[in-house]
């Protein structure tokens, strides 16, 4: 079916707003979520989707449960209008998710070891990069098919339940290794 230009516009504006809403909230929930834990004292359902450690594999997961949240929240809001947001939003996830590591150990392994502004910096980066591959491919209509959607709800999902699995029980890989403690895990 045909849009008008104008309907395009405030459409596109709109999907804008909530990806801008989208990267703000993603930084400012995972700056929290960094907290959390401790601030509850060590409470286990705290530590199923906040940092219990300064691993990398944990401030992945400060990116993925406030994606993962704003998800649920904007899916209800806009899913009619871009039926490809399940799909998208996976494929973005796991973008935002991967560059945590990616950018973190890149940019440690040229300096020989890391400064706090340059973690927030990947982690904000991280976001940035994820919504604005968001915003394009809901825009452009990728991957809308049915499966397509039923796969992306899967791979969320299947996110969230690694995130807190590993949680609970790490695997003995550098990822999962607190730099400062040298353990693994919950404390």
């Amino acid at each position: 079916h045909c849009i008008s230009s104008a309907a395009s516009d405030v459409y596109k504006r709109q999907l804008l707003v909530w990806e801008l809403a989208g990267v703000v909230f993603t930084v400012m929930a995972g700056a929290l979520l960094h907290f959390v834990y401790e601030w509850s004292g060590g409470s286990p359902l705290a530590a199923a989707f906040s940092a219990v450690n300064e691993s990398t594999w944990e401030h992945m997961k400060l990116l993925f449960f406030p994606m993962f949240l704003f998800s649920a929240v904007q899916a209800g809001f806009l899913g009619r209008t871009y039926p490809n947001i399940l799909a998208v939003r996976a494929v973005s996830t796991l973008v935002g998710v991967i560059l945590i590591p990616v950018l973190f150990y890149t940019y440690t392994g040229v300096l020989g070891y890391h400064v706090m502004w340059a973690d927030i910096a990947v982690f904000a980066l991280a976001a940035l990069t994820a919504f604005i591959l968001d915003f394009r491919l809901l825009r452009r209509g990728r991957f809308a098919d049915g499966w397509q959607q039923v796969l992306g709800l899967i791979v969320l999902w299947g996110l969230a339940f690694a995130f807190v699995y590993c949680t609970f029980r790490p695997p003995q890989l550098a990822l999962w290794q607190d730099p400062i403690t040298m353990t693994r895990g919950i404390p």
